[in-house]
């Protein structure tokens, strides 16, 4: 998987939650009980699968979930233990945790500090009750403000998402959460737009009426003041939902969008070595068992030359740094870059796409539209 001497990432996917929200179609259980054995076998897992990365120095390591926060000292331990144990680690990696901010009290924090963790990313989504409450996060908008204030005795790489597009959401009362987020000083921020995702509780409420369907106008108009504010704040929009201060970005991400191998470890967890994509298996009991009999519970799809092309142009596109078509014809040959060219001429025509010193980059008036603009470039069997 990947290069010798290469960097890789490795992603621990923690499935527990204490609630489920509204919107979220990840892997989670809101059942504890298997908690401490499932740590064990991703433990057991980082053990199987060490030689998977080619051993390259692993650069970013992140947790995710679920709810990592829900992780105890000794659970977070044993896992750092194991990964150091069992892979070759950079000198100072970037070490992220998601947490939600009604798990992050001044004892969570110390711990977290204790630890090898260097970067939170705290899932605040609204700093508004009624948004809070439409989504059935765990917190409040009180812990919202005061997990923030308090990280960042801890901490000074700190992330928050935010969610736009929420049923009901005034510009105004966007525009205040984006300056809340500015008055408390985080180097980072991640936004998304709300989507309804299939046999989510999100989206059977707006079918019964319970709340108002998601407004794509509202979102594109929150999406523009968000990018309006933040770049005149000094944050630079480096990818469609990710905004950072210089020396803020994170590596995990941009590693992810530069298409480098990553070792993905837990249930419902995703894999990349440049040539092929797995996926474990999204059920916990099954995962347990399997692993307990030192087998991968995963499926494996091999990429043809036509998916890598497809994935370079909506990644890239989502990014700052942009298609370069002399890496097009390195990496995919001639005739992808052909193809690309002929495609973007169009695109170029109704100002969505831009080219300068060889790169292209989707202009302002075509950032909300990224990836049906990569979609129109794909290169189709």
């Amino acid at each position: 998987m990947g290069r010798p001497g290469g960097a890789a990432g490795l992603y621990i996917h923690i499935p527990f939650c204490k609630q489920a929200c509204h919107y979220c179609d990840f892997h989670f259980s809101t059942s504890l009980k298997k908690k401490r054995k499932l740590v064990e076998m991703l433990c057991r897992e980082l053990v199987l699968r060490k030689n998977e990365l080619n051993s390259p120095e692993i650069q970013t390591i992140y947790f995710g979930g679920g709810t990592p926060s829900l992780l105890e000292a000794d659970e977070l331990q044993q896992i750092f233990e194991t990964i150091y144990s069992n892979y070759r680690i950079a000198e100072s990696p970037e070490i992220t945790l998601e947490a939600n901010p009604d798990d992050l009290t001044e004892e969570k924090l110390k711990m977290l500090q204790a630890s090898k963790i260097n970067r939170l990313s705290i899932g605040v989504q609204s700093f508004f009750e009624e948004d809070l409450k439409l989504m059935n996060r765990a917190h409040n908008s009180e812990e919202a403000l005061k997990s923030i204030k308090l990280a960042k005795s801890y901490f000074d790489n700190i992330s928050i998402d935010l969610i736009y597009g929420i049923p009901g959401m005034s510009a105004e009362q966007w525009k205040n959460n984006i300056e809340i987020s500015l008055e408390l000083g985080v180097p980072h921020i991640s936004s998304y737009a709300l989507t309804v995702e299939p046999n989510t509780a999100l989206q059977k409420f707006i079918e019964r009426g319970k709340i108002k369907p998601v407004d794509d106008e509202a979102a594109k108009l929150h999406f523009e003041i968000l990018v309006e504010t933040l770049t005149k704040n000094g944050f630079e929009h480096y990818e469609f939902s990710n905004f950072g201060k210089p020396g803020f970005f994170s590596e995990n991400n941009t590693a992810y969008w530069l298409g480098k191998p990553y070792l993905g470890i837990g249930p419902a967890a995703h894999s990349y070595d440049g040539n092929s994509r797995k996926w474990n298996i999204s059920n916990n009991l099954l995962y347990i068992k399997a692993i307990e009999n030192d087998k991968i519970p995963q499926e494996t799809e091999v990429l043809s030359l036509s998916d890598k092309y497809n994935e370079y142009v909506m990644t890239r596109l989502r990014t700052k740094f942009g298609v370069e078509l002399a890496e097009v014809s390195g990496k995919f040959g001639e005739a992808y870059k052909a193809h690309f060219l002929e495609l973007a001429k169009p695109l170029q025509k109704e100002d969505l796409l831009q080219e300068k010193n060889g790169i292209y980059h989707i202009t302002s008036k075509g950032k909300f539209l990224s990836d049906g603009i990569a979609a129109d470039l794909f290169f189709l069997e």
